[in-house]
Formats: C-alpha cells, structure tokens, sequence
C-alpha cells in the first residue's frame, strides 16, 4: 500500500501537570501536606515560609532576625573565652541537670517529648524483662522463651501445647534428656504469676483462676467463684437459673461470686503497651456563630508559603540560562500556591455545605443526623463525585461535640411512615440509646427494637437492627442479659 497523509479531528481529554498536582493536594491529608509544602519550600528558591511559620509546626523555634542570632551568639562565644571556668561550671550544672529553673523546664520538655515519641513497650519486652531478673535455669530459660514468643496481645497461648512442646525438643536437643510436660507446664504456671497475673494461660478459666488463686485465702466467695469458672458455658448463656441449681446456692450468693469475677482482667495482656494513638489534626472548625453555625479553615496546622520577593524580581530581570531557571522555579512556585488556595477553596466550600446540611446534628446529636450522599454535596457546590470523596477523604472538623472525619456526616436512609428519609447514623444512636435505657434483667431483643423503631415512624426490618447492633458491637439480647 502506498503511504498517505489523513488530518483526523477529535476530542480528547489530557490532564496537564498543573491539574495532576491539584488533584493530588486535594486528597492528602493534613500531616502529608505539610511535608509536601516542606519538600517545595526545599526544593524550589522561589517559595519561602512567612514569618510565624516554622518547619513542620514548631512553636519553639524563633523567628526573629538571623543577624541579630548570629551577634548573640558571638557574644556567647567571647563571653566563654574571657570566662573559661565559669563557662565550665555552667557547662557542667547543664549536665547535671541543676542550671537553672529555665533549663529544668526544657529537661521536663524533653523527657515529655520522648514519652510520647518513644515506641511503646510490647508485652513480649515486658515479660522478658520480668524473665531475665528471675533465677532459673537454661533450659527452663529456653522454654520460657519459646512460651513468651508464643503469646497473642491478649496474653494468650496462640499455640497447642504439643506444638510447643516439640520447639522446645528442636531447641534443647538433648536425646539423654528429652523435654517432658511437665517441666514445660511447671514453666508455664511460672510465667503465669509475672505482671499482668494471668497472661501465658491457654484458656480463660485458667486465667482467671490464677487470678483467683492471687487473692486473699479469706476473700469473701473465693470458693463459690472457682467453682464458677468449671461452669462458664452456663455463664456465656447467662444461664442463672441453672447455674444455682448446678452449685446450690442463692441468688444473693451467686451476685456475689459474679461481682468477684467481674474484678478479674479476662485479657491482661492488653494492659502492657498497645497500639500508639493516632491523633487526629482538624481541618475544619466550626463554631457557633449568632445562633448558627460559622465554618472556618485550621490555618494553624499549615505553613503559610509564599513567593520570594527578592527571587521574583531577580527572575524578571536577569537573562541566560539562570535567568530562564529562575522564570521556571516561579511559574512551578505559583503553579503550587494556586493548587494550595484551590484546595482551601474547595475544602471550606465542601465544609460549609455539610454543616448547612447537618445543622440539627450539631443542635441536637447524632439522632438528629440526615441521610447525606456524595451526589448531595456534589451537586450543591458544583463539583464531580470524584471531587468530594478525595475533599473528604482523611480530611476532619473539630465541632463542640467532638472530632469527626467529613465522611463520617454522609449515611444511606430509610423510609418513615410520614414519607421521609432517616439517616443510617441516627437508627444507630437511637439503637444505643434504646440499648442504654433497657432492663438488664430482660433486654430488648431485635424484633423489639425493630417495634419500637417502627412505632417511630421508622421503617425498619429485624435483620437491619441485627446489623447495626453488631456494626456497633453491641452484644445480643441473650449476652446482655444480666441478674442485676
């Protein structure tokens, strides 16, 4: 075939890297932006932090003139030059912690500081602390290791006996003298007496009898109590009835035991280090404001950025190939601040429709919430579906009720019987409210939930009670039955 040359006309849609940068500012969340606004700051001359704002939020540094630093600082050294030992000596007080009252105060800092940034200590790390100031010997050491290894964060044996039975075999490999059980169970009751009391155990009732065997030879119910634990399938089933009839005691007698028990920890484990908090920075915050409600941009949680005065005016005016870096560094820099003030934009555009939205939320509660979609707020502002997800993505508002994260105000709804709409949230808080308000000693089942909702004007089926419940963790009705 003989080549030709067609003129083709049509559409397409290309995403320019200004647009690929504003959408990816759009959905980071707060403590990525941050160091995203860092590395540009970094990276390109033409940016520059405004006075007040520090790297990454430091309230301790100042920002006072770098000169005037600099004399104080020279003044600092000449002082030491001519002062030697006295320089010395307050080099040493520094040291050892008594200079002054200022510096106390900084140490205090200091050590608050690592409290909070240091890795928390593993129940494993405690233990094994426990374990190297006890006196035993190498091969009950080598079992105990195998056994801490073993533990789950609750505290318990995520292992058969068996199995670690046979690492202790592998380990010691001493074939005149094999592992037997009992030496490993002798280990592990040893174990089970470290702090928390009760971890190393391979069932509740083994925990919580150690606990019990803890307490005072003349606690009160102590022996009603262990003679409880040898009945928890009663007890999971809230049996009471059957439990009196098993052990033949009283009402008053078996509460009694019951509270005992209720003292005891069923997960020690989880009482040693955890998982570290995640603290959660608003980007949003909403006040009340003249009888209403008045939304506004955290500006404190950003650095504030902006162009470099001195830079720009050496960009218009010098030529060359420096000339042309510096033009480039500056359309990239204003590239970044429009992308910055669109997201801000959008953010307190978004923000403000929500609270208009969910105004009774923050009047009355949660069970004042409306059923709330993306398409809602997306047609509301202006915006593609896309647009808000990524706005509301990791994005939170501090409110007089608490912190939440934006999505947390968008739920499907449920018809009423009046011809109207209830959000998702609000069947939840009048389900726990419903739940918190019940007699223990005869719960609210589903169907009765379900009746009560209903009786609302809220159409809502038995199985969609069971799944909120259990979305909120709430125990059936047959778990939460109590005698008291």
């Amino acid at each position: 075939m003989k080549p030709t040359l067609q003129l083709q006309i049509g559409q397409q849609l290309t995403m320019t890297p200004q647009l690929q940068q504003a959408i990816r500012l759009l959905q980071l969340s707060t403590l990525d932006l941050r160091m995203e606004i860092q590395q540009a700051v970094e990276t390109n001359p033409l940016l520059e932090l405004e006075e007040g704002s520090e790297e990454f939020g430091d309230d301790d540094l100042d920002s006072g003139d770098d000169s005037e630093l600099d004399l104080e600082r020279e003044d600092a050294l000449e002082e030491m030059v001519d002062s030697p030992v006295e320089a010395d000596s307050e080099w040493d007080d520094l040291y050892s912690g008594q200079s002054s009252s200022s510096g106390a105060g900084e140490g205090d800092d200091a050590d608050a500081w690592q409290q909070r940034h240091a890795a928390p200590v593993t129940l494993i790390d405690h233990l094994a602390w426990q374990l190297n100031l006890t006196p035993m010997s190498d091969r009950d050491r080598v079992m105990a290791q195998i056994v801490l290894e073993a533990l789950d964060s609750r505290g318990y044996l995520s292992l058969p006996l068996d199995d670690i039975l046979s690492t202790a075999e592998a380990q010691i490999a001493d074939p005149d003298d094999p592992v037997e059980e009992d030496e490993l169970i002798a280990v592990l009751h040893r174990l089970q007496r470290f702090d928390p009391v009760g971890v190393a155990s391979r069932d509740l009732a083994e925990c919580l009898g150690v606990q019990l065997d803890h307490l005072s030879a003349d606690t009160e119910h102590l022996a009603l109590a262990r003679a409880l634990l040898k009945h928890l399938s009663l007890l999971e089933k809230h049996d009471y009835a059957a439990l009196r009839r098993q052990l033949g005691v009283g009402e008053s007698e078996l509460l009694d035991a019951l509270g005992l028990l209720r003292t005891l920890d069923p997960a020690p484990g989880e009482r040693i280090g955890g998982e570290v908090a995640d603290y959660a920075v608003p980007d949003v915050v909403v006040r009340p404001h003249r009888g209403g409600w008045r939304v506004e941009l955290n500006e404190e949680v950003l650095p504030k950025v902006s162009l470099h005065a001195q830079y720009a005016r050496l960009a218009r005016q010098t030529g060359g190939d420096d000339g042309q870096y510096l033009r480039n560094c500056m359309q990239e820099a204003k590239w970044f601040l429009k992308s910055l003030q669109s997201r801000n934009d959008t953010l307190l555009k978004v923000a403000t429709r929500i609270v208009e939205v969910q105004e009774d939320f923050f009047n009355y509660g949660e069970e004042a919430m409306k059923p709330l979609v993306l398409a809602d707020i997306a047609e509301a502002v202006g915006m593609h579906e896309s647009t808000i997800s990524r706005v509301t993505n990791q994005k939170f508002m501090l409110t007089p009720r608490g912190v939440f994260e934006l999505k947390y105000f968008f739920s499907s709804h449920v018809d009423t019987d009046g011809g109207g709409e209830c959000s998702s949230t609000a069947i939840r808080a009048i389900i726990k409210k419903l739940v918190a308000a019940e007699n223990p000693r005869k719960p609210l089942s589903d169907n009765k939930l379900a009746s009560l909702l209903n009786d609302q004007g809220i159409k809502v089926a038995r199985r969609t009670v069971a799944k909120y419940r259990e979305a909120m963790r709430i125990p059936s009705s047959s778990s939460r039955k109590r005698l008291v």
